[in-house]
């Protein structure tokens, strides 16, 4: 029985036909890394051009903003289906899926152009929104259309991979893909599927590397907790970033209850005029911000780390507010981003409380903690600060923080948001 075995691997590993799979396969991999590095640079380019014109024009984004939202709810709904929102969890009810159709038209080639092209436009419009979500969806779809192409099986292990591989990509932290997939995506580890997402990270990582170079998402910082009466401020950080994550995440899966019933009405009946509205509620806060809330948040997180800027108290509520609404308006982009930067601005809310800790501490805590509430995932959200920082000083406080926010997060918000939401995206397609 043994020798058959063996034989029967040997002759597996020398087949054209698997060389021929796995080559395919690792090509999807690669070109998972260069898509997201290439939509990586798009965003940025667009973002600075957004910046640069309200820097100019600072009341255009009361008219530019509803103008973008509703052109992009419309594109959506008339041609790129299955697009809107974060994009992780059309890639968790992908994998839940067993019609293959189904899981086609959340994974389809059009759907993930529509990704990349609204989320680049909705950041145009200066919506608080992020391209990491909508990169795990395009790196699901590029490598369940590669898996098609060499005739591979396993669609949901190649859903699992591409989600992976595109978080390892966009953030450049391959272990935090690796985490993802295993926490968020699956909820559990499937030993099928460990292979491909080893695989497809280390390569998407390789092609992201190529491009971008060794880079530390935030920079690189060096701060630690070193004093026992320092160690509060994790608790205080992961008391706040849980509460504000889980009551974000419960009103986001609520929200059809606490709009009044007129809005609930003009968001089901007429979505463009809807999203319209959202846009304009986006400008006006961004507008009272001084722009400080428009787009991803990213120069915000990273100048707060930096140290060389202070975010104002209210940050923290106005940029969550402004990414609830932009969540809510049902057009393409992410929440991981615009997460990390509340997250960054209750840190730095919280800074003057505890003097005695060193302020990017604070903002890395109060980062990990925010992000933990929204999403439920304590693991991946430690590691991926700790990856983007490249600082491993951190790494208890960090995972201390993350397990109280996800405990605070779980009475507010029961059923985590992603898992919330695929729901309804599997409902959809088992209804059609």
């Amino acid at each position: 029985m043994l020798k058959i075995r063996s034989r029967r691997a040997h002759h597996v590993w020398l087949s054209a036909t698997s060389w021929r799979q796995r080559l395919v396969f690792w090509t999807g991999a690669l070109a998972v890394g260069l898509v997201a590095v290439a939509f990586a640079l798009a965003a940025d380019r667009v973002q600075e051009l957004f910046n640069h014109v309200i820097e100019v024009t600072p009341y255009l984004p009361l008219v530019l903003s509803p103008s973008v939202f509703a052109l992009s709810a419309w594109a959506t709904l008339r041609w790129f289906p299955n697009s809107q929102g974060s994009g992780i969890p059309q890639a968790i009810a992908a994998r839940h899926l067993r019609d293959p159709e189904s899981r086609r038209r959340l994974l389809a080639p059009r759907t993930m152009v529509g990704k990349i092209l609204l989320t680049l436009l909705g950041l145009a419009g200066g919506a608080s929104i992020g391209r990491e979500g909508p990169t795990v969806q395009v790196g699901a779809a590029l490598m369940v259309g590669c898996g098609n192409l060499a005739g591979l099986g396993g669609q949901r292990g190649l859903v699992l991979a591409g989600a992976a591989a595109g978080v390892a990509a966009a953030f450049n932290t391959p272990l935090a893909g690796i985490v993802f997939a295993i926490e968020e995506m699956a909820r559990s580890y499937e030993n099928r599927a460990s292979g491909l997402v080893m695989v497809a990270v280390v390569l998407a990582g390789i092609s992201s590397l190529a491009i971008t170079g060794n880079y530390a998402y935030f920079g690189r910082t060096d701060v630690t907790i070193s004093h026992l009466q320092d160690w509060i401020a994790m608790v205080v950080c992961g008391l706040a970033g849980g509460l504000a994550g889980g009551l974000f995440s419960r009103a986001v899966i609520e929200i059809g209850r606490l709009l009044p019933l007129w809005m609930r009405g003009l968001a089901v009946h007429h979505p463009v005029l809807f999203a319209a509205s959202c846009g304009l509620v986006i400008a006006l806060i961004g507008v009272a911000a001084g722009g400080l809330t428009f787009g991803t948040g990213y120069h915000a997180a990273r100048m707060a780390i930096d140290g060389t800027a202070d975010l104002p108290w209210w940050y923290a509520p106005a940029k969550l507010a402004a990414t609830a609404v932009s969540t809510l308006s049902g057009i393409p982009g992410g929440l991981f981003a615009p997460s990390l930067s509340v997250g960054a601005g209750i840190g730095s809310a919280l800074s003057p409380l505890l003097t005695q800790v060193p302020g990017p501490a604070i903002i890395m805590l109060g980062m990990v903690a925010y992000f933990a509430g929204v999403t439920q995932s304590p693991i991946t959200a430690f590691v991926i600060v700790m990856e983007m920082t490249a600082n491993h000083g951190m790494v208890v406080p960090l995972m201390a923080a993350a397990m109280i926010a996800y405990g605070i997060s779980r009475i507010l918000c029961p059923v985590p948001l992603y898992h919330a939401l695929a729901r309804r995206f599997v409902a959809a397609a088992r209804a059609s």
